[in-house]
């Protein structure tokens, strides 16, 4: 890793400039910040351009940021984001590694015991890398993460100090440098290169880091005194030289460091608190349990003595790291920069905050009561119960200032903002959908909330838009979108249990035209960014709860703020108190933006939006990858058609073997396109 770029500050590029509330809040925002004001809250109603002004934010700032999201999702959609605006920047993805993640727990009525399950996906292992080794590098960082970055994770300090420089000239021993380089945890191999892993021969040693997929080249010179004559970047897949550098640095490849030294200590520690444990163990008369936690206990710290780690190693953390009981671990926030006095140096944008706040207090709760359990039927030492995420307020302590995000701020946000920054007027200059509210049961001269439904969402499908609805209920859902069928509506369900991959296919198909209307319960509030739609009908929105409170409401009416023909109806036959301030608030919005259009002469317009986009982005990945394959094996090709192709074949039934469908797509596509050539 190269430190050319240490003291780049952000450079935002964008075709746009602020308008609308957007210079407003900026200025606000910033004098904020410099009053050092803790927190900050950014009101921002769908469709304002929130992410557009935290950019412009982090550019005046200028210091490292952490962007938390409540879900993998939309982190990916944010870090895309940030990336378009601060291309010359470190923008990293920080996310859980785990594809599938199935916690160690013990269940006493039914004496079930679970092994932790996981299958950890490398490449989001590699952002991971690339997130903490930006963070130790330089300055302009952006580190968009999910409530993972509260998780324990390794000692920065030792992460940072194991790191290897290498400069061109310097003189080394091949041995000793093959021996620093299983210190800090690389995999030796002949076969072909994978991040965290080397190859030697001869005098050449090739390393893919950890946090990237290309590969440092040094080439060794001869002789009894070893020198590196030249450090060449080379493309892993066409091997072709992208650079050469003077002087780089190969971090471990993995968080979790032991020194020999601290190994040991922790090892007697361990040891001792086992002692401790199998005694107060027997005086509660939990024999068991005792032989049970002292077989365990043993295995482990053999396998740590001998190969420097065991299978649920996280769970001696404490000990490995020297922390003291109750402790909080490190995690990705003890990578961010500190400023002389010790205090947290870098900005804080709490996205969607409204959801993310609770989640973030929530985490450890459950941990701990799992944790509980495990300790007391002799699973697991009382100190497994410190390897935790963090706590909301040791959280709380370890960021800097914080901006929260949101077009529904919680009672938490607006209790601890120094302000609260409201962005109401869109670009776009489209207003907050009108509201109407209407009863669910029959009266005279009514059918009810179904059957108006029904005659509202054909209107607006005759003008060529389309309708959401949203109900309570996943079965209620599949009803009623079945019923709309019959009733001659092309109609869709979409909930929870509908996969990703078809969810995807669906919302296309809607916003094509295959689909006019699709009914969903509470995943229809937030990141659907429909502008065909101009009708959304709310059923039984006077039962009171979750889905039917006051942020969920706003939530769900700023779905229509994208389309100028914009409408929500409530059916109710009580008007609950959260619908009296969803609709109140929305009125509010509303007022203010007509009034803003009215004095500017700003005439709304819907937003027009590519309808492929949804899944360009996954098609021309696999065009490219596709591509790539081609002209890696085009060699191979004019040697031995067949052989390669059977080849090709025999690694398609191996990636269906293991569920591996995007792999077998690009191959099959391969192979087509290597028969036709055939």
């Amino acid at each position: 890793m190269s430190r050319s770029m240490l003291e780049k500050k952000f450079k935002l590029k964008s075709e746009f400039k602020p308008e609308g509330d957007q210079p407003e809040a900026i200025k606000k925002l910033m004098e904020g910040i410099k009053k050092g004001m803790p927190h900050q809250t950014l009101l921002g109603v769908t469709g304002s351009g929130k992410t557009f002004t935290a950019a412009n934010i982090i550019k005046q700032v200028n210091k490292p940021v952490l962007v938390i999201a409540h879900n993998k999702t939309l982190a990916a959609q944010l870090a895309e984001e940030y990336r378009q605006f601060f291309p010359e920047n470190a923008v990293h993805y920080f996310v859980s590694y785990y594809d599938y993640y199935q916690p160690e727990a013990y269940m006493p009525i039914t004496d079930t015991y679970i092994e932790k399950d996981a299958k950890i996906n490398e490449e989001i292992d590699r952002l991971r890398h690339a997130s903490t080794q930006a963070l130790l590098s330089r300055r302009d960082v952006i580190i968009v993460a999910s409530v993972s970055c509260i998780y324990g994770l390794g000692n920065p300090k030792e992460y940072q100090e194991e790191n290897l420089k290498l400069n061109k000239g310097m003189e080394i021993d091949r041995t000793e440098l093959l021996k620093k380089l299983i210190h800090i945890h690389f995999e030796r191999t002949n076969a072909d290169l994978t991040p965290g892993t080397f190859r030697a021969i001869g005098n050449t040693v090739e390393i893919m880091p950890s946090s990237e997929k290309n590969i440092w080249t040094l080439h060794l010179s001869g002789g009894t005194k070893q020198k590196i004559e030249k450090i060449h970047l080379v493309d892993a897949i066409s091997r072709k030289m992208m650079g050469e550098e003077e002087t780089i640095f190969i971090f471990p490849a993995k968080h979790f460091l032991i020194p020999q030294e601290e190994r040991e200590r922790a090892i007697k520690d361990i040891a001792d608190e086992l002692v401790v444990a199998l005694k107060n163990l027997k005086k509660e008369g939990k024999n068991l349990e005792a032989e049970r936690l002292k077989r365990r206990t043993n295995y482990d710290l053999a396998m740590i003595k001998e190969v420097g780690y065991c299978s649920g190693i996280e769970n001696y953390s404490r000990h490995l790291s020297g922390r003291k009981p109750g402790e909080a671990p490190d995690t990705l926030l003890s990578y961010f920069p500190k400023d002389k006095d010790g205090k947290p140096d870098f900005l804080t944008i709490v996205d969607e905050s409204h959801v993310t706040i609770p989640q973030i207090g929530g985490m450890c709760a459950g941990d701990q009561s799992r944790k509980k359990t495990l300790v007391e039927f002799g699973f697991r030492l009382p100190s497994a119960k410190d390897n935790r995420p963090l706590r909301f307020n040791e959280f709380s302590e370890r960021v800097g200032q914080i901006i929260y995000t949101t077009a529904t701020p919680a009672d938490y946000e607006r209790e601890v903002s120094g302000q609260i920054v409201e962005q109401i007027i869109r670009p776009t200059g489209l207003i907050d959908p009108q509201i109407d509210v209407r009863p669910i049961i029959e009266g005279e001269g009514y059918k009810g909330q179904v059957f108006d439904l029904i005659q509202e969402a054909e209107k607006t499908i005759k003008s060529g838009e389309r309708v959401l609805v949203t109900t309570l209920t996943k079965k209620m859902a599949e009803e009623f979108s079945e019923y709309l069928k019959e009733k001659g509506i092309k109609a869709e369900y979409l909930h929870s249990d509908v996969k990703t991959i078809e969810r995807i296919k669906i919302l296309t198909e809607f916003r094509r035209g295959k689909f006019d209307c699709i009914v969903g319960v509470n995943l229809l509030r937030e990141g659907l960014d429909l502008p065909e739609v101009s009708l959304i009908g709310i059923l039984d929105a006077d039962k009171e709860g979750f889905l039917r409170s006051e942020t969920a409401l706003i939530q769900t009416i700023g779905r229509a703020a994208r389309n100028v023909n914009g409408r929500v109806i409530l059916y109710a036959d009580n008007i609950t108190g959260s619908m009296k301030r969803a609709i109140d608030e929305t009125n509010r919005r509303r007022g203010i933006q007509l009034e803003y259009n009215k004095k500017h002469g700003i005439t709304p317009k819907t937003i027009l939006k590519n309808i492929s986009d949804i899944t360009d982005t996954l098609e021309m990945k696999h065009k490219k990858a596709v591509g790539k394959l081609l002209v890696i094996d085009r060699e191979l090709f004019m040697k031995n058609p067949k052989a390669l192709i059977k080849e090709k074949e025999r690694q398609m039934s191996e990636a269906v073997k293991i569920l591996d469908f995007e792999t077998a797509a690009i191959l099959r596509d391969e192979i087509k396109e290597l028969r036709s050539e055939f």
